[in-house]
């Protein structure tokens, strides 16, 4: 029988295909089951918000992906677990079962450094087209804040990039007990150094940064054209920097081909190691398949394999979702898969890598409102412009987890709270107007149709 974690896993595959990437890593992060009993499945959450949001959100969506999974289920319920079920119960954690509640501790991101436990040296897949990164990433431990400092790693999402330079802070987390340790999004980093000095804190917030051994500030790139940040954080590295102190970023570009940052943070980027992770070459996403398929202590033949590596050819995360769609097909029917079994599923389930540009979702909202493209990017406060503008640039957010400042930049060089302010008034809206939800699921179709 299918256990509560591997049933969960495989649920969160379909319901990220079903959300934004932005909702699923805001709202599934750190939730699991709790509990299967008679038809009834206990999903636990870190919060009440949590809750409260899933409840009013996304249940049609959970109770859809488990029904599809196990027609057993009947209802989910939802419970919330700050602390994992087996520490609050303070017994040793129990070994997987079909209705066993399970130790949630391997998936909770600790608050005082953000790092996931799961991301870690033993856990990443080494191939060649990311023997470069992982290497660089392994001289830093050796020589923290002397070789290779900065450390840059760059590619396309989905290539390995978080998963690297936070596997980085767990060796010095559980090493070196004396380090601390922090990694940090830039968005966070950002929105941190407004917050503080909003409220009159900003020696505090330049005392907190300064206080560790190892910073990992991931996707870089969100903080282009923001020009108090920038310099909050060239002053911040070289301080670090001075001190010996490790410094590793992420972005998706080279940083020498970063738009919007001033030349002076450009070379203190490219002052260290810069290493690019590209997109898996087939021998690789053969090996990362291997790797996955042994965690899941599962098997297939070698040409399921190779044709799997050869058709699924997206980022890493779109691999790893075929892989567990596959999976659990196999462990729910009882026996092994077949090829056409693969190629049905494949074929269902995987979108084909094509790219929405900033123009394009730009232009298909304007023709759903029946109003002039170029007016969404004019200085008009006309009613019936102003909402079609807000909803663009919640889709930008929502959907393809586009940054403020980018939004802001290429819909008519807006501020970026301008658009904070905007995103936060329609999900505002959402909450009481269904005819407004039902508008943007119209749209969310016409852009991705």
């Amino acid at each position: 029988m299918t256990t509560n974690r591997e049933l969960w896993q495989h649920a969160l595959v379909q319901i990220e295909l079903g959300t934004s990437q932005a909702s699923f890593r805001t709202w599934f992060r750190n939730t699991d089951i709790a509990s299967r009993d008679i038809g009834t499945v206990q999903v636990a959450v870190p919060s009440k918000i949590v809750k409260e949001w899933l409840m009013e959100k996304h249940h049609k969506l959970i109770l859809k992906a488990l029904r599809g999974l196990d027609n057993t289920v009947r209802t989910v319920e939802y419970v919330v677990h700050r602390t994992p079920p087996s520490a609050e119960r303070k017994v040793p954690r129990p070994q997987p079962s079909g209705n066993a509640s399970l130790d949630l501790q391997s998936l909770y991101i600790d608050k005082r450094d953000n790092l996931n436990p799961r991301y870690t040296f033993e856990t990443f897949v080494v191939g060649p087209f990311n023997q470069l990164a992982h290497a660089a990433a392994k001289a830093v431990l050796e020589r923290p804040g002397l070789a290779y400092n900065p450390l840059f790693i760059y590619g396309q999402t989905g290539h390995g990039k978080t998963h690297l330079i936070q596997a980085v802070g767990n060796y010095f987390k559980k090493s070196h007990a004396n380090k601390k340790v922090l990694y940090v999004t830039s968005e966070r980093f950002a929105v941190d150094y407004i917050n503080s000095v909003r409220a009159g804190r900003a020696n505090s917030f330049k005392d907190q940064y300064r206080q560790y051994d190892v910073l990992i500030m991931d996707d870089v790139q969100f903080i282009a054209n923001t020009e108090k940040t920038q310099e909050e954080l060239f002053h911040l590295f070289n301080a670090l920097h001075d001190n010996n102190k490790q410094i590793v970023f992420s972005s998706d570009k080279h940083p020498t081909l970063l738009p919007g940052f001033e030349d002076r943070l450009k070379g203190r980027f490219s002052a260290g190691m810069i290493a690019e992770i590209p997109e898996p070459d087939v021998e690789s996403r053969i090996a990362i398949i291997k790797a996955k398929i042994e965690q899941h202590g599962f098997s297939l033949p070698d040409d399921i394999i190779q044709y799997i590596a050869e058709n699924v050819r997206g980022n890493i995360r779109e691999l790893e979702g075929a892989l567990n769609m596959i999976v659990c097909k196999s462990q729910l029917k009882g026996k092994a898969i077949s090829h056409a079994d693969v190629r049905a599923l494949i074929k269902h389930n995987v979108k084909p890598n094509r790219g929405v540009s900033v123009d394009e979702v730009v232009r298909r909202i304007a023709q759903y409102y029946e109003i002039p493209e170029k007016s969404i990017y004019e200085k008009t406060r006309k009613k019936e412009v102003v909402k079609p503008r807000q909803i663009i640039m919640y889709m930008l957010r929502e959907e393809f987890s586009v940054s403020y400042p980018s939004i802001g930049e290429k819909l008519g060089g807006r501020d970026h709270t301008t658009v904070i302010h905007s995103c936060e008034k329609i999900k505002e809206e959402l909450k009481m107007n269904n005819s407004l939800e039902q508008e943007i699921d119209h749209i969310r179709t016409l852009i991705h149709a």
